[in-house]
């Protein structure tokens, strides 16, 4: 594949620009978009010296303690959208993202691909990857809607329902569009390499079938571990200051 100079990657940062000076003009938070992307461009740069480091290593301990990290990180960061002290909640999203995302994990990597070693580094950490993130998206996205849909007065059935239905909209929409209007990261990634693009669709389509399988066992699972925190209005978590 073509090597990306760093003034042409240069050019990619003008989009970013516009729509930051967008935010800022009205008047939404554009610091945290900055912060956002400064924060992507340090964490890429020093995972991708990092990530040579794993692979030359190639011991599964080291594997093991990667996927630690990603899952203590995601499963924090998930919570972001909760206006509730996170900590209190922390252990259940990590242990849903755990099993959720663990299990779909060793089903891909050793059903499917039979990895050999077990934790070839470089299928096991892309893939940990996706399905770590996008677990810690969907769980935000219910947490988020949630407690929105109980302050508006909804039961915990109810809202967890309509929690539940809002997280899964990113994962179906990207079902729905596969093939027509995008091709996926890994499909487009594989066809510029070079592989021949009917393989590269039975990648995407395993990995299509992971994300959706994770994120929807992972949310689930949360909503329930979650459901003596929310299941009335009196243990509804209170905003900070509130």
């Amino acid at each position: 594949m073509q090597t990306i100079s760093l003034t042409s990657l240069a050019f990619a940062f003008i989009p970013v620009a516009i729509v930051i000076v967008i935010l800022w003009r009205w008047k939404l938070p554009y610091r945290t978009s900055i912060y956002a992307v400064a924060r992507m461009l340090v964490q890429l740069l020093l995972v991708g010296y990092f990530l040579v480091y794993i692979f030359e290593a190639d011991r599964w301990w080291v594997i093991i303690l990667v996927l630690t990290i990603m899952l203590a990180a995601s499963s924090w960061i998930s919570l972001r959208t909760i206006k509730a002290p996170r900590l209190s909640l922390y252990g259940k999203s990590l242990l849903a993202i755990t099993i959720g995302g663990g299990a779909v994990l060793a089903l891909i990597s050793q059903g499917v691909l039979s990895l050999n070693p077990w934790f070839k580094p470089s299928f096991m950490i892309p893939l940990a990857g996706m399905i770590f993130a996008n677990a810690m998206n969907s769980i935000s996205l219910a947490a988020e809607r949630l407690q929105a849909e109980m302050r508006r007065g909804q039961s915990y059935q109810e809202a967890r329902v309509i929690a539940l239905q809002a997280s899964m909209i990113p994962i179906v929409n990207s079902l729905f569009a596969v093939g027509l209007v995008s091709l996926p990261g890994m499909m487009t990634g594989q066809i510029l390499s070079g592989v021949e693009p009917i393989v590269a669709a039975r990648y995407q389509i395993m990995v299509m079938c992971m994300i959706f399988g994770s994120t929807g066992i992972s949310v689930s699972l949360f909503l329930s571990l979650i459901r003596q925190e929310f299941s009335t209005q009196d243990n509804l978590p209170t905003q900070p200051g509130s």
